[in-house]
């Protein structure tokens, strides 16, 4: 069963706004939620939640969720991401991991303002999947729970992070999204 719930941090610059009660909320949804949005802005949260009729696990998932770490997994050029993570893997007590592109995105890359930059030809070709480095992580088997963060580029996830969903199988797994902007909406 693959559960994603919603975590967002606005940040700008170097100021993070997310807080420890908005992970420990997030941390605690029930197989019962199908979806849960956390938002922060100006340092006001606002929590919504529907709930589902129960899912009745076979006593073989169980024991294995309760022996399945959480893993915080992110993508971050510029850093802002990466304090975020660091942030959750801190009040959870998960594992940190970060997503590594194989060719490292430099200042220019990254520069919005010229349509020719790599990011933005990235964004501009729904097809383009950048790679990354090879992780030594067995995130099917080891995992329960994964925050998965990215920063938003052009309104939407970096194309790197299209490369990594592909890659694994979520299905048993309970993924909360979260994603960090200094100008584009969520």
């Amino acid at each position: 069963m693959l559960l994603i719930t919603g975590l967002t941090g606005c940040v700008s610059n170097d100021k993070t706004t997310i807080s420890e009660s908005a992970v420990k909320e997030a941390m605690t949804v029930s197989e019962t939620t199908i979806s849960s949005s956390i938002t922060e802005s100006d340092n006001k949260e606002s929590v919504s939640s529907k709930h589902a009729s129960e899912t009745i696990d076979n006593t073989e998932n169980a024991s294995e969720k309760e022996t399945a770490r959480t893993l915080v997994i992110y993508f971050s050029a510029t850093g802002t991401t990466k304090g975020v993570a660091e942030k959750i893997a801190s009040v959870t007590g998960a594992d940190l991991y970060e997503i590594v592109p194989k060719e490292p995105y430099t200042d220019a890359d990254l520069n919005y303002n010229d349509s020719g930059t790599r990011a933005t030809r990235e964004q501009n070709d729904p097809n383009a999947r950048p790679e990354f480095e090879p992780m030594e992580l067995d995130i099917e088997d080891s995992y329960s729970t994964i925050f998965l963060g990215f920063p938003i580029w052009w309104g939407q996830e970096p194309r790197i992070m299209d490369t990594f969903v592909e890659s694994y199988d979520f299905s048993d797994i309970t993924v909360i999204p979260f994603c960090t902007s200094g100008s584009s909406g969520i």
